[in-house]
């Protein structure tokens, strides 16, 4: 849209502590993003991003998956890569929490071959608890510990080699 339109979306995101004390506030908060996105041309993928992520962040994961799924249709990768990476990881996220977490590793392990940007570790991250959520541990923890490794004080070398060996396979003595 315009750097205006995208000021008060960032100024109302950063109200959103205010609305989420009752299911009446998350609705209003609901309102005023769809009055934000009233102003946008009817075919934006930013709308409906801005809509999945408020029925997101009000706890509503199966009301923002078809919202998500309509940015990415509607050419978000056009408008924003940055947003488009967000959609993916929130997208993955509200499939896992509604019992759909192999679709949230399918997409989010694309993305860790995606250009690196400040969202690596929230990918990771992601990726991890939809990994846990179909019962690989293993995997979830490495992707963590290789994220939080570099951001330590001490010990990186040492958690990135953990994490690495958590999924490796055994090396039998000899070998």
């Amino acid at each position: 849209m315009n750097q205006d339109w995208e000021e008060r979306v960032a100024a109302l995101w950063a109200r959103f502590d205010d609305y989420a004390e009752t299911a009446e506030e998350e609705s209003r908060f609901r309102a005023d993003v769809d009055a934000l996105v009233a102003e946008l041309p009817a075919d934006s993928p930013l709308g409906p991003f801005e809509q999945a992520c408020a029925w997101d962040s009000t706890g509503h994961s199966d009301r923002a998956v078809p919202l998500y799924r309509e940015a990415l249709a509607r050419g978000l990768a056009d408008v924003s890569r940055y947003k488009t990476r967000r959609t993916k990881i929130q997208l993955a996220s509200s499939l896992r929490n509604i019992g759909r977490a192999e679709e949230g590793v399918e997409l989010l392990e694309a993305e860790l071959d995606a250009p690196s940007d400040e969202l690596d570790d929230a990918v990771r991250a992601c990726l991890a608890l939809c990994l846990s959520g179909l019962g690989r541990d293993r995997e979830g923890l490495s992707l963590v510990l290789g994220a939080l490794a570099p951001h330590l004080p001490r010990y990186q070398r040492s958690m990135a080699n953990y994490a690495r060996l958590l999924v490796e396979p055994a090396q039998r003595p000899g070998a």
